[in-house]
Formats: C-alpha cells, structure tokens, sequence
C-alpha cells in the first residue's frame, strides 16, 4: 500500500465534515432557495439521501475490495483495460474537482477582503500549505482536522446563536405552499455536494477500525445535514424571500451581528472559519488526487508527484472559468448532474457488477465442489 499510516473512523468523519461543508455553507441557501424558497431548509433532507448511499456503496465496496481504492478495485471489477480507462476518468475528474475548489476559495477571498492581491497568489499560497499537509500523509491531515473543525463548528453556531434576535420565524410560513416538488428540485444542487461522500471509498482501506466505518460514515452525513439545515433556517429568518439574490448570505448575515453596540462587524470571524473548513476541503482532495495518481501509475510513493500536481492545479483553479458568475452559473445547473453521475451512477455500476462477479464465483466454487 502506498499509504503506510492509519486514522480512525472517527478522524475520517471529521474530515468528512469540512469536505462537504466548506463550500456549502457560503453558497447552498441561496442556489437552494432558487427553487424551494421558504421550503428550502426541507432540500437539504433530500439531499442527504445521496450521502447516506454514497458512504454505504463505498462501504460494501470496501467489505469486498478491503485494501483497495476505487482505482485499484476498478482494474479488479472491469478487467485491466476498462479499470486504467475508469481509473483515469476519476484521477482527471478529481484534478478538474480539485481546481474547482480553489478557484471557488480564490474568488472569495479576493472578493471580501483582498481584492487587490492577485488570484494566483491566493491560491497559489493556499495549495503551499496544502501541500505540507499531504506530504506529511494522512494521518498528519487526520490530525489537523480533529483541531480545526471542532473549534470551526463551534463558533459557526455560536454566530448562528447571536443572530437569533434579529431573527423572524414567520419567513417559514407557509410551509411546503406548493407540495413537495419545489423542496426537491431545490435538493439537486445539494445533492451533488453530498455525493462527495463518495470520497471515503479512498479512505476505507486506511482505518484502523474499518468495521465502524460506516457506523462513523453516516454519523458525519448527519452532522453536515443539521449545519445545513441551522444555515439555511437562519439566512431565511433573517432575508425571507431575499435569500436567492444574495451572492454569500452567511457573510451578510453575519454583518447583522450587533450585540451592546459592541460586538459587531464578525464577519471576519466568519471568513476566518471558512479558509479554515477549506483548508481542509481543498488538501483532502489534493491527497485523493495525489493518491489515486500514484496508484494509477503503480507508484511505490505519492510525494514525488506533490509540488508539480499542485503547480498544475493552481493553473487549472485559474483556467476552470472566466470570472465568479460563470463558476456560479456551472456550479448551480449542470455540475449537479455531472457530479451525481461521476460519483453515484459509477459507484452503483461498479457495485453490482461486483455483487454479480461474486455470485457467479460462488456458483461456480458450489458446482466444482
């Protein structure tokens, strides 16, 4: 195995939590409430069905290929030709996945609060640090993960707690007006996100106690479908029916924050936490990339390729749009469909015809015996 360390299932479900949340937080309420307006905090409920059947597909596909990744089990399940072939799918998908993502941090950050510092540098600074985390292994990422997202999940529902004041719980009602469709087809767009989820098929192989890996699995889909569901109930009590044309309603809720004329202005202390979710959205992918390239490539070690994977991410995170609009624009329409089938519609094939291969193997171990 390329990587030699352990974690928990516990530390993996920490990770977990940021790599979806990260990018959630800040954008689902208002691509939700596009469609579900006052239902959206009910799309989120939906959507978390996909991360429920992302960590079990993962899961059973672990119980059958113990010490393998989807790369490796991929060659196992369609044969050598066709598993190189998916294999490579998934490496490019995860490098374009990974440019997304630091472009979307790029963006933010220069547009709140360093908007004179150039793109590459943002990212560039960020894929740095990144980088030392990956090199360091996934035990070291683990790690980092235990201190940074506890403290992170605190304070973001401490500032959910101060706005509670300025909160109008009538922006609910009336609930589910039209039925239950506009709930969902606001889901679609989260459920995209939640079948990140996915990603545990690369972890699985490195627990240390792989049987409570799913146990730990669908804890950590549960704790990012009540932040999810805490955020878009507070940006709709807060903005009602604004809440679709806001860019970043979590920073603009946080502006409403005045306690005694004195606690004001937090929203620093929510970009703060955000770079800090990122940091470990963003070197969780970049391990996975990096990973699945080595074993791709049968490499006996992932570091070599770490500083020129990261140089080529930085030029796709720059290369992926021309500016926020249209990274938006993607993100909120055809990504959706485009995630869901990378990361649900191969998986589910790949399972059954893993269930299939088995059957006959012991149909056919039955009838030699």
């Amino acid at each position: 195995m390329i990587e030699r360390g352990k974690i928990s299932s516990l530390q993996m479900a920490i990770m977990m939590n940021p790599t979806i949340l990260a990018t959630i937080l800040l954008l689902v309420p208002a691509i939700t409430a596009k469609n579900a307006k006052q239902d959206l905090w009910i799309s989120p409920i939906w959507a978390s069905s996909i991360g429920f059947l992302c960590v079990f597909i993962a899961y059973q596909l672990n119980r059958l290929y113990p010490k393998e990744t989807i790369i490796e089990y991929s060659e196992i399940i369609l044969g050598k030709i066709f598993g190189k072939c998916l294999g490579a799918f998934y490496v490019i998908y995860y490098f374009h996945m990974t440019g997304i993502i630091v472009r979307e941090y790029g963006e933010f950050v220069s547009g709140t609060f360093l908007n004179r510092t150039p793109l590459v540098a943002i990212i560039g600074a960020m894929m740095i640090v990144s980088a030392y985390a990956v090199n360091g292994g996934l035990e070291v990422i683990g790690r980092c993960s235990e201190i940074i997202v506890p403290v992170v999940s605190l304070l973001y529902i401490v500032i959910c707690i101060l706005l509670l004041k300025d909160l109008d719980f009538n922006n609910l009602f009336p609930i589910m007006e039209n039925g239950l469709l506009p709930s969902f087809k606001g889901s679609i767009v989260p459920q995209s996100w939640f079948s990140e989820f996915i990603l545990v098929s690369f972890l699985f192989p490195y627990l240390a106690d792989r049987n409570k890996g799913m146990k730990w699995g669908m804890i950590s889909v549960i704790s990012v479908l009540v932040l999810i569901i805490i955020t878009n109930l507070t940006t709709l009590f807060l903005f009602g029916n604004l809440t679709a044309n806001l860019t970043y309603p979590v920073i603009t809720a946080a502006r409403y924050i005045s306690i005694a004329d004195f606690l004001e202005h937090l929203e620093s202390i929510i970009i703060a936490l955000w770079v800090a979710g990122t940091f470990v959205k963003i070197t969780v992918f970049f391990y996975i990339l990096v990973l699945g390239t080595a074993q791709l490539l049968k490499l006996s070690d992932f570091r070599p390729i770490i500083l020129p994977m990261g140089f080529l991410v930085i030029i796709f995170g720059i290369w992926s749009a021309p500016n926020l609009q249209e990274l938006s624009h993607f993100l909120g329409t055809t990504a959706a469909f485009y995630f869901l089938t990378v990361q649900v519609g191969i998986p589910i094939v790949l399972l059954i015809i893993a269930f299939i291969k088995e059957k006959l193997q012991k149909k056919k171990g039955s009838t030699t015996g």
